[in-house]
């Protein structure tokens, strides 16, 4: 599966720059360009998109606004010719930074980088290795523990008990079993879902599920308790029934 990829930038020769490396790389899929941040918004409400490659400065809308503005971002990648944008860019969660004028190297290596958290997030996969991908183990499923920093401290959780994940902007809420407040901290869900074991499936821009929390799974929404639904956005539904057709068995029994 190709990586659906958006580029943005309000210069005609730097967009033109970008649609020829994106066309280099043999995992990456142009479905769109933009020469703003306003055209991208309009865009992306009726196309998904796994990763933008964004120019940052831009007139109407900056690649910093456009970005804070969507409830969860697709991967990031930032171009810009002013250095002091990357402290920025980097407190969104970016996943490279590539200062203008940059070679295909530079470009491709930061596509790298795309690649092995678009696996680690959608297939549950280590990073990709000269086209080679291999599955996390049977081990690495079961749970483990994760430290998350909340304010100044860094709290130990067991991935076991995590039942799903929220995100809030540039937070994330993890939901645990049998605790009624969840755990709040800055980060986003790239950088969760690069460190998450395989049953942590994102099934929303906004949510992320343990799958051995989920109670049951009712057309598009996700039932982890009497209490607790989650929608499965559209976008998503391909990871889930990726997991579903490793991890389930039985047939709807219609004959038709």
């Amino acid at each position: 599966m190709k990586i659906r990829t958006l580029i943005i930038d309000d210069e005609p020769i730097a967009l033109e720059k970008l649609r020829t490396y994106v066309e280099k790389v043999g995992f990456l899929e142009l479905v769109g360009q933009c020469s703003s941040g306003l055209e991208a918004m309009e865009f992306m409400s009726a196309t998904p998109v796994d990763v933008i490659f964004s120019d940052i400065n831009m007139p109407d809308l900056s690649g910093l606004e456009l970005v804070s503005s969507l409830p969860a971002a697709p991967l990031l990648v930032f171009t810009t010719a002013y250095a002091q944008y990357a402290l920025d860019g980097f407190r969104l969660s970016a996943v490279d930074y590539l200062l203008k004028p940059y070679s295909f190297s530079d470009f491709n290596r930061a596509a790298n980088k795309v690649c092995e958290l678009y696996n680690a997030r959608n297939a549950g996969k280590l990073p990709v290795d000269g086209g080679l991908t291999a599955t996390r183990s049977n081990e690495d499923t079961q749970g483990g523990t994760m430290f998350v920093k909340v304010d100044y401290r860094y709290v130990r959780v067991d991935l076991g008990r995590v039942t799903y994940i929220k995100g809030y902007g540039e937070y994330l809420k993890i939901y645990l079993d049998g605790v009624s407040s969840p755990i709040m901290t800055l980060s986003s869900f790239v950088s969760m879902l690069s460190r998450l074991p395989a049953n942590f499936i994102q099934v929303h821009r906004s949510y992320v599920v343990n799958m051995n929390a989920v109670r049951e799974i009712v057309r598009a929404r996700i039932v982890i308790d009497d209490e607790t639904y989650i929608p499965v956005g559209d976008s998503y539904r391909q990871a889930l029934m990726s997991y579903l057709q490793v991890n389930a068995i039985g047939t709807s029994g219609r004959k038709d």
